[in-house]
């Protein structure tokens, strides 16, 4: 078991807080610190986990703390962010476009007009007064006179007057 030095432990219990995988952090302890860290060693630094019920009181401190922050701050995550996935989108469009892939553009191009219409958001707009205060417009209501409908009225009357005049009586 290698022996860690503060600053190797508090990377670890960062990146434990963040979810990542002890494989992961095995790598990330290679790279940054150029030390090798084996997978039950790691479990000891995850307060969580059965092996890590005796992490020091200051190491699960800013393991909460950096789980806390992780949990209620996604700034930090690209993908979160709208301007992001479009930029991603457009990159995938242009390579499909490159590629003659017709039925993948059509799907890229749908895909970013619902991202930025906002489609995949739980918002949604309710309007309950139209322009400026006022009532909402419909721009296909029907708009009928009282006398056009008094006039459609007395013809499907007089229609069917004429309809029940020429049907065949009933046979007892």
């Amino acid at each position: 078991m290698a022996a860690l030095n503060g600053a190797v432990k508090v990377f670890i219990v960062e990146r434990l807080a963040c979810f990542e995988t002890p494989t992961d952090v095995q790598k990330a302890v290679k790279q940054a610190f150029n030390v090798t860290v084996s997978l039950p060693q790691l479990a000891i630094y995850n307060p969580k986990s059965a092996s890590g019920a005796r992490l020091s009181k200051d190491l699960k401190d800013v393991f909460e703390a950096t789980r806390a922050k992780f949990l209620a701050d996604t700034s930090d995550i690209a993908i979160s962010h709208k301007a992001y996935r479009l930029r991603v989108l457009d990159q995938a469009l242009v390579t499909a476009a490159k590629n003659g892939n017709t039925a993948m553009v059509m799907q890229l191009l749908e895909q970013a007009a619902k991202e930025d219409g906002g489609a995949f958001t739980n918002r949604q707009k309710l309007e309950h007064t139209g322009k400026d205060g006022g009532p909402i417009q419909h721009k296909h209501a029907l708009r009928v006179t009282d006398a056009e409908r008094a006039s459609r009225l007395a013809a499907l009357i007089h229609k069917a007057k004429g309809a029940a005049s020429e049907a065949p009586a009933d046979k007892p």
